[in-house]
């Protein structure tokens, strides 16, 4: 069985406190509502990225995404490396490497973080999406929580909808920023690239709140929370500032060449591979024990590579 993105919409204003299978059945009216309740249940059909329950009420403007199964796209198990910090019987904290997939789709037809979980905890095929109840992109590094059964991904999935889950991000951005501050700026598919986000008016709310951790003389070393969680949305609310990401080709962080010429920073800024993000922290209440749990990792050796550089030349 396999996968591959064949719907992408955003949920209209009228359709505000409406059943989703009721809201996405007048959006896609070449399905039936049974197939589509099955796709929601499943975790085919997801909502700004994550999962819901087909009576669930919708708000407007968030983004649907419909994936249906096709034979071309492995959602079987495989051996994919990567690393878990914690395990116990309801949830999985897995510390995700740059470049691994999430999930499988056009593109990316297996070896993804769900074919590697299901290689290594298989009991995790009855559950949809393989536990997985939120994502980051291909080249953002660190913390995701997995869910082993569906009492903890329903109880996940609740405490993401009510921004109980707390997610904390650093980055290295071209620019210099203020202490600290926050962008509240709602966000939507990109109306000239529909596979890039950005700013605007009838987009979903979206909130980050940021820190410097370190300036430098043309760069910020920067902590992110986020309060929301939409696609792309560090990406984006850091362009908005002024300040992309460096690596970040999408949303504006392609190669500047530094005002000081440091060859050693013109090259590492030439050829850093990816947009330079990494989820460092995660806190969230046990779905098991109810008591509020946290987990920690370090920054990624190119992340630390490029902080020791920039360090050096001030």
């Amino acid at each position: 069985m396999g996968t591959e993105i064949v719907r992408q919409a955003t949920v209209p204003d009228h359709l505000l406190l409406m059943r989703l299978d009721r809201a996405v059945g007048q959006m896609f009216p070449e399905f039936s509502r049974s197939r589509l309740q099955a796709w929601i249940k499943s975790g085919e059909l997801t909502v700004d990225g994550e999962l819901r329950r087909p009576r669930d009420k919708v708000q407007g403007g968030e983004e649907i995404e419909l994936v249906a199964a096709l034979q071309d796209v492995s959602m079987g198990p495989e051996r994919v490396e990567f690393e878990t910090v914690h395990i116990d019987d309801a949830v999985i904290v897995v510390n995700k490497p740059v470049g691994l997939v999430v999930h499988p789709g056009a593109g990316n037809l297996g070896g993804t973080l769900l074919n590697g979980l299901l290689h290594r905890f298989p009991e995790l095929a009855k559950v949809p999406r393989a536990g997985i109840v939120h994502r980051l992109d291909k080249d953002t590094s660190g913390l995701m929580i997995v869910a082993r059964t569906l009492e903890s991904q329903h109880a996940l999935v609740q405490q993401l909808q009510q921004r109980s889950v707390r997610r904390i991000y650093q980055a290295v951005a071209y620019g210099k920023l203020e202490l600290s501050g926050t962008v509240e700026a709602p966000i939507g598919r990109n109306p000239d690239n529909r596979l890039k986000m950005a700013v605007i008016a009838t987009g979903k709310a979206a909130v980050t709140h940021y820190r410097v951790l370190r300036s430098f003389e043309e760069y910020s070393h920067v902590e992110l929370r986020l309060e929301t969680g939409r696609t792309h949305q560090i990406r984006v609310h850091m362009q908005k500032l002024g300040c992309p990401l460096i690596g970040d080709v999408v949303y504006g962080g392609g190669f500047k060449e530094p005002r000081n010429k440091d060859p050693d920073l013109i090259e590492l800024l030439r050829h850093f591979p990816r947009q330079a993000l990494h989820a460092c922290r995660l806190a969230f209440d046990h779905p098991g024990t109810g008591e509020r749990v946290e987990f920690e990792v370090p920054l990624p050796e190119d992340m630390n590579e490029l902080l020791t550089t920039l360090g050096k030349i001030g």
